[in-house]
């Protein structure tokens, strides 16, 4: 049986990580030839490299913020990293990929260790070029506060499911 509604919503990434928004700029996030959808499983081997990120809009003036978080660091049962910062590449030129952007956080490949985690890309669109300012840490990111505080608003998301290589069994519900 289908599960209807925004998948976001469903997850909780909406809630945990993020307020509601209205996704309005296309983005495709693609890890060694594999599409990310929303909900879709991968393993650590799957996510060793970083992923080709395209980013749709209409305008090269218009500037975007990727990031990547675990809300579950560093387990779903007791996420008391949340959020993990994976990855961060800011100054990102509309209709263009996150290489043509400024990485300011090195891609940091997950390595789930308990349960199942939720990697979630978020797209924010910047006020102006060179605008963001990269935090100093990868744990505790807050991507609502960041977002405040750098003045960006989030345009569109998705998440994966990953766990460790050998782990099995799902999502536990409450």
């Amino acid at each position: 049986m289908a599960r209807e509604g925004n998948p976001l919503v469903l997850e909780g990434v909406i809630g945990d990580v993020l307020n509601p928004f209205t996704s309005s700029v296309s983005m495709s996030v693609v890890f060694n030839n594999i599409e990310i959808s929303n909900g879709c499983d991968l393993r650590p081997s799957n996510v060793v490299n970083r992923p080709r990120v395209s980013v749709g809009g209409e305008d090269l003036r218009t500037f975007y913020t990727l990031v990547l978080v675990d809300p579950d660091a560093p387990n779903p049962s007791n996420p008391f990293l949340r959020e993990y910062l994976h990855w961060m590449v800011t100054d990102i030129p509309a209709t263009t990929s996150a290489i043509f952007g400024r990485e300011v956080m090195f891609y940091e490949s997950p390595q789930p260790s308990a349960g199942i985690h939720r990697l979630v890309f978020v797209l924010f669109k910047q006020s102006g070029r060179g605008t963001v300012v990269a935090p100093q840490w990868r744990q505790h990111f807050y991507s609502r506060g960041f977002a405040e505080v750098n003045n960006l608003v989030p345009v569109a998301a998705t998440y994966f499911n990953c766990q460790r290589e050998r782990g099995w069994g799902g999502r536990r519900t409450e």
